[in-house]
């Protein structure tokens, strides 16, 4: 008995799916390929270059007063991309409690630029919890305290005329060493960088 016309033809549109289906997959493969090796997006780069602690007072009621300054270094290493920064928010913390927080201006970073932030934060009456008064006056007699710096922004890419939805970028700059002497040389911290 042979097969009828309408089972034959079943085999030939599955098969002429797969096809089609097939060659979607390997052009937009092509067309990711080509794009990556034409942009050869580069990871951003960040660092603490410099930092500073003004007017540092710990109560006897566990509250803190103090200005902290940080000098960001952003390096965008890409010749295609650059990027604008929509907001940008920047905490200081010690032993995973909040210190201070401050927006900074929104900006554009060129390619293959280096942007410098200078970022001023105020500790205004901040309560203190658990060991970290303890923690914060052992430092302080030491000459220099243990900063994370952390960094949240909006950001879109641009490439051409070109431009992306915005995306959230995280900076984690953790054990930025602070000295109470600005005498004393600065090393330089390098950030960590989520997309």
């Amino acid at each position: 008995m042979a097969p009828s016309n309408s089972q034959s033809a079943r085999p030939s549109l599955l098969r002429y799916i797969a096809m089609v289906i097939l060659a979607l997959i390997i052009l937009v493969g092509i067309a990711v390929l080509i794009t990556w090796l034409v942009l050869r997006p580069k990871n951003l780069v960040y660092s603490v270059e410099d930092a500073a602690i003004h007017n540092f007072n710990l109560t006897d009621a566990n509250h803190l007063n103090s200005n902290f300054e940080f000098t960001i270094r952003a390096y965008n290493p890409n010749r295609r991309v650059s990027l604008y920064y929509d907001s940008v928010e920047v905490s200081v913390r010690y032993e995973d409690q909040t210190l201070a927080t401050n927006a900074v201006q929104p900006f554009y970073q060129g390619h293959k630029n280096v942007t410098r932030l200078q970022v001023r934060l105020a500790a205004q009456t901040v309560a203190l919890f658990g060991n970290v008064p303890k923690d914060l006056k052992l430092e302080r007699t030491s000459g220099d305290i243990e900063l994370d710096v952390w960094i949240k922004a909006k950001i879109r890419f641009k490439v051409g005329k070109w431009k992306s939805d915005h995306r959230t970028m995280k900076i984690f700059c953790s054990s930025v060493l602070v000295k109470f002497n600005r005498s004393k040389t600065f090393q330089r911290t390098p950030c960590h960088v989520e997309l």
